[in-house]
């Protein structure tokens, strides 16, 4: 989030949200930091960085609503959107915007890094590609509702040019070795020159299986303090991911040699429509 020396003026104030805790979307076992059985770790980082790879491909051929709200409680700002990712009639990737309000948000302000990680680093992928930048330690096993998981700490062995990584925890489950939840904050946070700071949130997001092969990305949550210069901030953001469906083209997503099918029961969307406060186990 961007932070000048002095905030901007507060163009209009809008109703608070509230937001549900993390306890509220899953029930979370104590830490286990036993080793695993049957597997080495490396087997293990390597098993899911491939289905990492496998998914990013598949959900570069889906339509989804992506829904993202940030919060400044003091002072009740607020910035809103939601937005469909589509197809046009060649195949080629879109945003289209459904609802963008005028933001009121006074403290702080939505930086292009900002929308950047909203759009394609808060649902965070680790691929095999990504694996040599991190160093990644095992921390143990946790139950996450019915998944019994994997746990992974993360952190880019270093800061390459204006590059964005990730930094935090994965849980990965032990029975598809994909990751079903992440918890941390894109790094670095950026400080220049004349009281200018961009600083980032830790947020968590929980992903659901949708098509019976993979786990995509549903909800996220950010509840956190930045600590300005110039004072404390206190910000609260929300991003929904729903309507999940497979584009129909030309293009076959495969998982272990079969064709991914279209998710069950999909339906069409002509008109915004409600998005789940959290996700179904």
């Amino acid at each position: 989030m961007l932070r000048y020396g002095v905030a901007s003026v507060v163009l209009f104030v809008s109703g608070f949200v509230g937001i549900s805790s993390p306890q509220a979307l899953a029930q979370e076992g104590a830490l286990d930091p036993a080793p695993p059985k049957g597997v080495t770790t490396d087997e293990i980082i390597r098993h899911f960085a491939a289905k990492e790879k496998e998914f990013q491909g598949a959900r570069d051929q889906y339509t989804y609503r992506q829904d993202v709200r940030v919060i400044t409680p003091d002072d009740n700002g607020e910035y809103h959107e939601i937005f469909d990712v589509l197809f046009d009639d060649q195949g080629k990737r879109l945003e289209n915007v459904v609802f963008a309000p005028q933001s009121s948000l006074a403290m702080i302000s939505m930086s292009p890094e900002d929308v950047d990680d909203i759009r394609h680093r808060l649902p965070f992928v680790l691929t095999s590609d990504e694996i040599p930048e991190y160093q990644i330690l095992y921390v143990g096993q946790q139950q996450q509702d019915e998944l019994h998981c994997y746990v992974f700490d993360l952190a880019p062995k270093e800061i390459v040019g204006k590059k964005r990584y990730f930094q935090g925890r994965i849980w990965v489950d032990d029975r598809d070795f994909q990751i079903v939840k992440t918890n941390g904050k894109t790094v670095p946070d950026i400080r220049k020159k004349k009281g200018q700071e961009n600083l980032f949130p830790k947020f968590t997001t929980w992903r659901e299986q949708i098509d019976g092969k993979y786990w995509f990305p549903t909800y996220t949550k950010a509840d956190d303090t930045l600590h300005f210069s110039s004072g404390d901030v206190h910000i609260r953001e929300i991003v929904k991911y729903s309507d999940y469906k497979r584009f129909g083209s030309n293009v076959k997503i495969t998982y272990e040699g079969q064709e991914v099918q279209k998710a069950p029961g999909a339906k069409d969307k002509t008109q915004p429509q409600p998005v789940p406060d959290k996700p179904q186990k």
